[in-house]
């Protein structure tokens, strides 16, 4: 257990520098107010998507351990047994960094949003305290701070099973602002929105599932599970992240604008760049079932432990480029 610890660190690494690239290679890198104006500044300005991956990472490594405690590690009569316990302290760990870090996102977005520094923000509390994103920032750091707290004290499958539902609750509220903003009067907005959730509850189901097979329950009988959840999260996410990525690049007005704008704009760009490396995390997940899993089977865990770190650092990057995605024009 103690190899898989550097995975984390590793991961979020990975993903900050793919999107440091890719905000730069899609026109969405931060930039310096015009002259005459004052602006949050630079340092502030790249805290808002650095702050977002931490804090992504974070809740994905709190969904997966809830996750493995509710479907692959025993809890005879419905008592956690070490190990899933283990597993709930992690979990509360995750949510509260996932916590503090939205609270800086908090910040840092309204002070962004604003064009102020991040000095004047106190005079202006009332106008922030009125944004959308921060409103529902705000949301992500109750429930996420909420949740650490409820992880913390989980000792059944039932209160893990709430502990799931509260960390679903805690990633949907951001996901309601930008570009999947909810316009109910309009169908598409309606639909994009509807997309985007699904598609980052299968993502953190994948990806931190994979992490909590690999860090608690690399059983053949949980990764067996895993594989077969895991397709259809692939399958789930490959349907709407194309059908997001289509109505944001207006292909609803006439068909070709998802494959033209891929190579026609920095946004299109890192639409193709996601879609790749999905492309690449399906075939390692083909890998798994016709190579590591029979190996598994026979009682040998390294090639599964290889490919599945591999995995775990092509959807760190992918992570990466989803939150450039959600910051680029």
């Amino acid at each position: 257990m103690t190899r898989t610890r550097w995975i984390i660190p590793g991961m979020v690494a990975a993903g900050i520098v793919v999107m440091v690239l890719a905000l730069f290679a899609g026109g969405g890198a931060p930039k310096r107010a015009p002259a005459g104006l004052l602006g949050a500044g630079l340092g502030v300005s790249w805290a808002v998507p650095v702050l977002r991956i931490v804090a992504d990472g974070a809740a994905v490594v709190t969904g997966g351990a809830v996750l493995a405690v509710v479907l692959f590690l025993p809890a005879p009569e419905g008592k956690l047994g070490a190990t899933a316990l283990r597993a709930c302290q992690d979990a509360a760990m995750a949510a509260g960094i996932w916590a503090v870090a939205s609270i800086g996102g908090l910040i840092a977005t309204a002070t962004v949003i604003l064009g102020i520094p991040l000095s004047h923000l106190a005079e202006h509390a009332t106008p922030a305290g009125q944004l959308t994103q921060v409103r529902a920032l705000a949301a992500a750091v109750v429930l996420s701070a909420v949740l650490a707290v409820v992880l913390s004290g989980v000792k059944t499958r039932r209160g893990a099973r709430v502990a799931g539902v509260l960390t679903i609750a805690a990633l949907i509220g951001p996901l309601l602002t930008g570009h999947g903003a909810i316009d109910r009067t309009n169908l598409w907005s309606v639909l994009a929105t509807t997309s985007l959730v699904v598609h980052v509850v299968a993502a953190t189901v994948w990806v931190g599932g994979l992490g909590a097979v690999l860090r608690y329950a690399r059983s053949r009988q949980s990764v067996e599970l895993f594989s077969m959840l895991a397709l259809v999260c692939a399958a789930t996410m490959g349907i709407t992240g194309l059908l997001t990525a289509e109505i944001h690049l207006d292909g609803r007005d006439g068909g070709w604008g998802l494959i033209t704008q891929w190579v026609t704009t920095g946004y299109g760009a890192l639409v193709l760049g996601k879609t790749l490396a999905f492309a690449t995390l399906v075939f390692i997940g083909r890998q798994h079932r016709q190579s590591t899993l029979p190996r598994l089977a026979t009682g040998d865990p390294v090639a599964f432990r290889q490919l599945a770190v591999l995995e775990l650092l092509v959807m760190a990057g992918t992570i990466g480029l989803a939150v450039a995605l959600s910051r680029t024009p």
